[in-house]
């Protein structure tokens, strides 16, 4: 029937978040953040973060470029500052993501590939996170197997459509997503956790969530671990 789930076609399929997951995505904002303070002073750039987080809440995801058309409201009210803001925008279009890859982030997606398709699988808008995704290098590194979506963790049938495998593992810096998919997937999905960034070191996220069948205290040490053998250790392991 037409509506049947299509076959799986891999074993095990395995995906990857990016910010700070692969990409560091705390020094990509204490950089904007320097940035607008240098341009608008502390003070009036402080302005940009209120609407940053208020849209973020709205939305559920960061969304840079609509925060600064918000804030762009905001200076345009208080005079001819905001046409300094087309520095901003080329600033997020054009920041070297490339160069704030983890190390051997690369190297990690490669060695992974090795076993199964790798795919990008991130929460983000869409025109930043794209932009961001391509720029990095990561979209030519999965071959460009990228999805996007507002809440990855309840989108896991689409993904399933889009890459139909046996088994998935899924790289992610937040235990809260890493807990959510292992709720609906079980034993079918493995999931590993990179302690990077400031989600990871949230102490009011400590003990709050199940542990992730592996951890590792950067995305570089992953190129130590054996992945089949953890695959084949959790598949035998009692639901």
């Amino acid at each position: 029937m037409a509506n049947d789930p299509a076959p799986p076609d891999h074993d095990v399929v395995f995906l990857l978040d990016v910010d700070n997951t692969l990409l560091d995505n705390d020094r990509i904002i204490a950089d904007l953040r320097a940035h607008l303070e240098r341009e608008f002073g502390a003070a009036s750039a402080a302005r940009y973060w209120v609407e940053f987080e208020a849209l973020r809440s709205e939305l559920g995801y960061a969304d840079y470029l609509g925060a600064l058309q918000r804030y762009r409201a905001d200076l345009e009210a208080a005079g001819p500052a905001a046409q300094k803001l087309l520095s901003i925008s080329s600033f997020l279009i054009d920041y070297p993501f490339a160069d704030r890859l983890f190390p051997q982030a690369l190297e990690v997606v490669a060695r992974l590939g090795e076993i199964g398709p790798t795919v990008i699988l991130s929460d983000g808008d869409v025109v930043f996170q794209p932009r961001k995704i391509e720029r990095s290098g990561l979209g030519a590194a999965v071959e460009d197997r990228v999805l996007i979506f507002i809440h990855k963790e309840q989108m896991l049938d689409v993904v399933a459509r889009h890459y139909p495998a046996h088994r998935y593992v899924m790289v992610d810096d937040k235990e809260r997503i890493l807990a959510a998919m292992k709720a609906v997937w079980s034993r079918r999905l493995v999931t590993i956790f990179p302690r990077q960034g400031h989600y990871a070191h949230d102490p009011a996220n400590a003990g709050r969530y199940p542990a992730a069948d592996c951890s590792v205290e950067r995305i570089g040490d992953l190129m130590t671990v054996d992945v089949r053998a953890l695959l084949a250790a959790t598949l035998q392991e009692t639901p």
